[in-house]
């Protein structure tokens, strides 16, 4: 009997102090896309969107998905939404959906948003508790090209726990 206590007593300590390693590290690096859409001119085909983003930007995440999802269902010509929309799925605690998300703005192939997808894949893996994924695409980020996202990326690296030793 005591010794299932000492696992279950850590496990205790660790909710009492704020959650897991994932969720501290997850909240460290997550910072929502910044808000570009706003200040557009309100039109009827925006609207849903705007709407969206002023939930969005208020921080109201689940309202700001729901949106901005519909918008992207009525129309194709704008997939900046795509963005917002994997922010809000991160800001929910939804990692895979974001990812999601990314992988349509991605294929789109339109948009100069290259960083911005690379960086928040990694936030993404990093919120799913893929970390060595994570770490391999920080890695690359910090020491490859020229990148918008290379001082968050090292950040990032910094905060990783060790590699894991792969056994023989």
């Amino acid at each position: 009997m005591v010794r299932w206590l000492g696992p279950l007593w850590l496990g205790s300590l660790l909710v009492a102090c704020g959650g897991t390693g994932k969720e501290e590290l997850c909240s460290q690096t997550f910072e929502p896309y910044p808000d570009m859409i706003s200040d557009r001119t309100r039109t009827a085909l925006n609207a849903t969107y705007l709407d969206g983003m002023a939930l969005y930007a208020a921080g109201e995440y689940a309202g700001a998905r729901d949106s901005i999802s519909k918008y992207l269902k009525v129309q194709r010509a704008d997939l900046t939404g795509y963005m917002y929309l994997a922010c809000t799925y991160l800001a929910l605690g939804d990692p895979d959906k974001a990812e999601l998300q990314l992988d349509h703005l991605d294929r789109a192939d339109i948009l100069h948003f290259d960083d911005q997808i690379e960086w928040y894949r990694v936030v993404c893996w990093t919120c799913g508790g893929q970390i060595e994924r994570a770490r391999k695409g920080a890695q690359r980020i910090a020491e490859g090209r020229a990148h918008t996202y290379r001082s968050e990326a090292k950040k990032l690296l910094r905060s990783l726990p060790p590699p894991q030793a792969t056994q023989p």
